[in-house]
C-alpha cells in the first residue's frame, strides 16, 4: 500500500497543498489534472526523488526518510514519458543498470529479462541496439522492464504515453492493463488524458492547484462532479468523435 500524508511542498508558490491519498495493494490508481497541478511533484516525493516540505509517506508500514530513501526505492519500479534511456547504453545495459550495481550473477539476470521479454513483448534482438535505434513504443516496453527489473512492489508511471502515436499508445494501454492485472502490483499512473485515466485506473484522483478535488471510479466522476472545475475539466476531454456522434 501507498500512504500519502498531508504533503506540503512550495518553490516559488506552493505546489502541494496538504494532499493525502491511500492506494491499496494490488490496484491500480490514475493521477489526473492540467498541467502544473501538482501530479508530477506528489509522484517524486513518493519515489523519494523530492522531499516534501512536511507530511509523511508510508510504504507499506514503513516511513520513507531521507535515511532510507535509497533502499526503500528498490522497492518501486519508475517509469518516466519517453523511457528515460540513457543514449551511450544498449537497451539491455540500460535494464540490468541496477542489477549490476546490486552485483546479481548473470544466470539470475539473464533469467529475469528472458521473464521480462516474454511479458512485455519484445523483440530480444532489441536488447543489443542503442535507444535512438528503437521506437518511442519500444522505448516504452524497456523502460517498464528497467522498472520491473527487480520485481518491486509498486510501479510508478510519470505520463508514460504521453508522446506515443496513438496507435502505438491504443496497444500499449492494453498491453499495461493486461500487465498489471496479472502481476497484482500496485501502480499509480499520472496521466493527462482521462480516457487513458479510466482505461488504466481502478480508481481515479483528480487534482488541481496542488490538491485532490474528487477521487474515486469513472462513473463518479462524470456523473457527479463535486464542483464546476471538474464539471469543466471532464467536459474539455470528450473526444470530437463523439460529439459528432
Amino acid at each position: 500500500m501507498i500512504s500519502v500524508q498531508k504533503i506540503f511542498k512550495s518553490y516559488d508558490q506552493k505546489v502541494l497543498n496538504g494532499v493525502s491519498l491511500e492506494i491499496p495493494h494490488g490496484t491500480t490508481w490514475s493521477l489526473i489534472g492540467p498541467s502544473g497541478c501538482g501530479k508530477s511533484t506528489l509522484l517524486r516525493i513518493i519515489m523519494g526523488l523530492i522531499e516534501p516540505d512536511s507530511g509523511d509517506v508510508l510504504i507499506g508500514d514503513e516511513k520513507l526518510t531521507s535515511g532510507n530513501k535509497l533502499e526503500m526505492r528498490r522497492k518501486m519500479g519508475y517509469v518516466i514519458q519517453s523511457g528515460g534511456l540513457f543514449p551511450h547504453l544498449t537497451v539491455g545495459e540500460n535494464i540490468t543498470l541496477v542489477t549490476k550495481y546490486l552485483g546479481w550473477d548473470t544466470a539470475k539476470t539473464e533469467q529475469r529479462i528472458e521473464e521480462l521479454v516474454n511479458l512485455t513483448k519484445i523483440d530480444s534482438e532489441l536488447l543489443q541496439r542503442k535507444p535512438e535505434r528503437i521506437s518511442g513504443g519500444q522505448a516504452q516496453r524497456i523502460s517498464l522492464m528497467r522498472a520491473l527489473m527487480l520485481d518491486p512492489n509498486i510501479i510508478l508511471m510519470d505520463e508514460p504515453l504521453g508522446s506515443i502515436d496513438p496507435l502505438v499508445r491504443y496497444e500499449l494501454q492494453n498491453d499495461l492493463k493486461s500487465i498489471f492485472k496479472e502481476l497484482n502490483k500496485t501502480v499509480l499512473v499520472v496521466t493527462h488524458d482521462l480516457g487513458e485515466a479510466a482505461f488504466l485506473g481502478d480508481s481515479i484522483a483528480l487534482m488541481h492547484f496542488g490538491e485532490i478535488i474528487q477521487q474515486g471510479n469513472i462513473k463518479d466522476i462524470v456523473n457527479n462532479p463535486v464542483n464546476d472545475f471538474v464539471k469543466r475539466f471532464v467536459t474539455a476531454q470528450r473526444s470530437p468523435l463523439e460529439e459528432l456522434g
